[in-house]
């Protein structure tokens, strides 16, 4: 009874917020460039891995190469829209038993979904700009580029608005998602473990007794949770949806 159990929890909690993770990604169809197959093909690909191209340096550096890869393994994952978990997620929160969604992925897809209060602690592929002039370019425009992307007002290489490897996270984006676990009933985990950078930067601001972990794959931090639920995000928050509908 994993779905009436937790609509109870969610129903009855004053301030629910998310933590969505890598595995709701790849329920979603988008490839895991760092890992596995994908990673040594692209190093086969490119001459350089994943972690030595989506760097400040290689941006600084190299910026026809970065942008070949940026667009090449990154922006064309785009095609593939909103799936099955992040509808349900979005659902959820229009219902109001979600408040704040936080996520270090950069493609959108709680927003594509539907989903109002997000934060993206990597920043989004969606909002990118002219280091030198502030002008905002939209995601289009990068992908259309046969090179590098330039300013159109002033000639300089647009930046895409995503935390490179290496780079910090902006102090101010790290102290609002922090106020959100501090201030939640209940803090949901979805497709992740709890010792992801995702979890540790923020896991230690949250107060309440309720944290739910649901994730396919065991991990040593289970024990941890309050909660926990061991099969795909998209198929627990069906359940949930399941049984708000029989009610």
């Amino acid at each position: 009874m994993v779905g009436k159990d937790l609509l109870k929890i969610l129903k009855e909690s004053k301030y629910t917020t998310v933590l969505s993770g890598f595995e709701m990604l790849q329920e979603n169809g988008y490839p895991a460039i760092r890992d596995g197959e994908e990673s040594y093909d692209i190093e086969q690909k490119y001459g350089y891995s994943v972690d030595e191209m989506f760097t400040s340096a290689f941006y600084s550096t190299r910026k026809p190469q970065f942008f070949e890869f940026y667009r090449n393994e990154l922006l064309s994952a785009l095609d593939i829209p909103p799936g099955k978990g992040y509808l349900e997620m979005a659902e959820l929160e229009e219902k109001g038993l979600f408040q704040t969604i936080i996520t270090r992925r950069v493609f959108g897809l709680p927003e594509r979904a539907g989903c109002k209060n997000v934060i993206n602690l990597h920043g989004s592929v969606y909002e990118n700009y002219c280091p030198h002039c502030g002008k905002k370019y939209p995601v289009e425009y990068i992908r259309e580029a046969k090179r590098v992307p330039l300013c159109t007002e002033c000639n300089a290489p647009i930046r895409p608005g995503v935390c490179l490897m290496g780079e910090k996270v902006d102090n101010a984006v790290i102290t609002k998602a922090a106020d959100e676990v501090q201030k939640a009933d209940v803090l949901l985990v979805l497709g992740t473990n709890l010792k992801t950078y995702l979890c540790t930067q923020l896991i230690n601001y949250y107060e309440g007794d309720k944290l739910i972990v649901v994730n396919p794959e065991p991990h040593f931090s289970d024990k941890y949770a309050d909660i926990l639920v061991s099969e795909r995000v998209d198929i627990t928050l069906e359940k949930i949806l399941k049984e708000l509908g029989e009610e």
